[in-house]
Parts: C-alpha cells; sequence; structure tokens
C-alpha cells in the first residue's frame, strides 16, 4: 500500500461541556515525512493523535489520509482503516502477558483475512529480530524488560505494513540509554521504509530525530520547524 499524505482542515474537538480540546484550522504531512507533537501535558498532542489515528472523532473538520476523510467513516469503518492503514504505538504498550514476544508482536494475524495470516507472522519474527528480539523464544512476555517490551511493542505496529505509524510517548518509561536505543531504531525505520511517523513525545533528544518538529499550546499548533 502507498504511503497516503495527511491533510488537516477545520479541525475542532470539544469537551461535553463545550470547551475546545483542539483547534486546528490546517495541517499537511506528506508522504514519508517524521514529525514530533511537542508540548506541556494538557497542550492537545494526544488528542490530536488520538483524531489522526480515528479513535476520537472531531466534532467538526476534515482528517484526509491520501483520499479518504476518516472524520466521516462509522466507528467500524474506522476500525477497518487502522488495520490497514496505521501501526499504533503506545506509552502504555497493551500487551498480552500470557503471550510469547512472537504472539504480541503477531497479533495483528488473528484479525486478517487467512491468506494474510502467515505473512503477518513472519514480517513480526523479522522485525523481533531486528530489533533485537529474535532470541526471545516462547517466554511469556511479562519476563520482559520495559525496553524490551517497548521494542515488542514497535514490532507489532510494524508486522501488517503499514504505511503510517502513530506513537504517544513511546519513550517515556524507559531510561535513557533505552528510550536512544528505540528512538533510533524508530526514526530508522521510518527512514528507510518511506513510512510516515508522527509521534507524540516531551523526550527533547526523540525530538530531534524527527524531520519536523510541531509545538501545541491549549490545543493549537504555536510552532512548526523543519529539521
Amino acid at each position: 500500500m502507498a504511503t497516503p499524505a495527511l491533510q488537516v482542515s477545520g479541525l475542532r474537538v470539544t469537551s461535553r461541556e463545550g470547551r475546545v480540546l483542539l483547534d486546528v484550522p490546517a495541517l499537511e504531512v506528506p508522504a514519508g515525512q517524521s514529525v514530533a507533537l511537542r508540548g506541556a501535558s494538557g497542550a492537545g498532542k494526544s488528542t490530536l493523535l488520538h483524531v489522526l489515528s480515528g479513535l476520537v472523532r472531531p466534532a467538526a473538520g476534515q482528517v484526509i489520509w491520501g483520499v479518504q476523510d476518516i472524520a466521516t467513516l462509522s466507528e467500524d469503518a474506522r476500525a477497518r482503516f487502522r488495520r490497514v492503514t496505521l501501526g499504533l504505538i503506545f506509552q502504555d504498550c497493551h500487551l498480552f502477558e500470557e503471550l510469547s514476544a512472537l504472539g504480541n508482536a503477531a497479533l495483528a494475524s488473528a484479525f486478517a483475512p487467512a491468506p494474510d495470516r502467515p505473512a503477518i507472522r513472519q514480517a513480526a519474527g523479522h522485525w523481533l529480530a531486528a530489533l533485537g528480539l529474535g532470541s526471545s523464544g516462547p517466554r511469556k512476555v511479562d519476563s520482559h524488560s520495559g525496553g524490551e517490551r517497548q521494542r515488542i511493542a514497535v514490532a507489532r505496529a510494524l508486522a501488517a505494513n503499514p504505511p503510517v505509524i502513530l506513537a504517544d510517548e513511546p519513550t517515556a518509561a524507559l531510561d535513557r540509554v533505552n528510550a536512544d536505543a528505540l528512538g533510533a531504531d524508530l526514526a530508522q525505520l521510518a527512514a528507510t521504509g518511506g513510512r510516515t511517523l508522527i509521534t507524540v513525545t516531551h523526550d527533547a533528544q526523540l525530538a530531534g530525530r524527527m524531520a519536523r518538529q510541531i509545538t501545541m499550546a491549549d490545543g493549537r499548533i504555536v510552532e512548526d520547524s523543519h529539521a
């Protein structure tokens, strides 16, 4: 699948009480670009990422990936879009403790058409090896370190070969050594695979690896700079 460009226009998200949580008149991300979303806690970074993934439906506006405005899709259609187009990485890895590293990384195969399942499992094994976890074997994921668990989450996000990766604070729970290693892995995977990578982060070193940094405050974009 070709990597889609992103075009956002007139985007607004409001609370139940009517408070504006997100107000983004326009945002464009070319296919294959790496972007860091920065700003203080509560600035709207994660809300924006959740809207871009279709996990949150905006009160108004368009979120167009390629030619598809996901803001107009039903919940089921947005879920299908995510399975095909997006690899999601969360601060909390959301791993299944009773499964192995490969069992977690290949989770997308459980929801894929039967003919696609072997390729997803093979890709999951490939990415685990590429991320230094090829020898994990059958041991349960609860025996892995925090850095290893984040790498398993990255392998899971990549196993179905999505053209877009969205990551929410992927290095927040890691020490500096593991954060730097994972940040380097993410930047390299995006650069070599032609994928779009958008990551929410407070980590200045991870942000510095991105081609573009967008700073948010009070739900708005206040700065947009390119490396």
